[in-house]
Parts: structure tokens; sequence; C-alpha cells
């Protein structure tokens, strides 16, 4: 009886169980991580959407002024988001002078490991040029 007992303490057929588990632990850690900043990204991209058409309709306007005002109105009220804008000029702008706007908004995480809220700043800018001639 001695000798079956050796051979089951020697099998190495359970090893596999605690690297399946490690790796289940590990793969549930990394989706949580997940599920925590994909808000982010979303945000991110909604913020660089945001930038890119409240300049497009700068670049159309040729000034900042009710159009960009309105258009910015209209952003927040279908994105949820209500960044701060900084214009590069503001009033006409001539036909071919360049415009930035850039946008910044803090994005909460939430809770991660255990710490109070994390906010992440996002900051989006773009550029282009007037396409109105002004007299």
């Amino acid at each position: 009886m001695t000798m079956k007992f050796k051979k089951i303490l020697r099998s190495s057929k359970g090893e596999g169980m605690i690297g399946g588990a490690a790796i289940l632990l590990f793969s549930c850690f990394a989706i949580a991580l997940a599920f925590h900043l994909f808000p982010v990204f979303l945000a991110k991209q909604q913020l660089d959407t945001y930038a890119g058409e409240l300049c497009r309709t700068a670049e159309m306007a040729g000034r900042v002024g009710p159009e960009t005002a309105e258009r910015e109105r209209e952003l927040t009220a279908n994105t949820g988001l209500s960044p701060k804008i900084t214009w590069s000029r503001t009033g006409d702008i001539q036909l071919g002078q360049k415009i930035t706007v850039t946008c910044t908004v803090s994005q909460d995480i939430g809770r991660l490991a255990g710490v109070g809220s994390v906010p992440v700043p996002l900051t989006s800018r773009s550029s282009g040029k007037s396409e109105v001639y002004w007299k």
C-alpha cells in the first residue's frame, strides 16, 4: 500500500488547476479594469467629435459668435458633455485665417482599487481656416 500512496503523491495531475485558477483571476481583473476605463475612451472620442464639429461651424460661419454658441448648445445636449471651450480668436475671421478650438473636460473613472474618485482630464483640439470673406 505504501507504493500506491507514493505514486499518488508524486503525480502532477492537479498542478494545472492552480494555473487555471490564476489565469481566471487575472482575466476577471482585466475585464473589471476595462469596464472602468471604457467610459473614459468613449468620452474622449465624443470630445474629439465635439471639437471638430464646433471648429467646422466656425469655419463655415467665418466667425466665433452666435452660430458657434448655438452649435455648442446642440452638442452639449446631444453628448452630455459640457467642456471648457477656448478659442484662439473671437469675432469675425477673414478668409483663410486659421482658427483653433480647445475643449477640456474632466471624466471621473470612479473608485479604482479602493481609492476615491479618480478624475481624468481630457483635452481635444481642432483647427481650420475660415471660408468667409468679410468686406
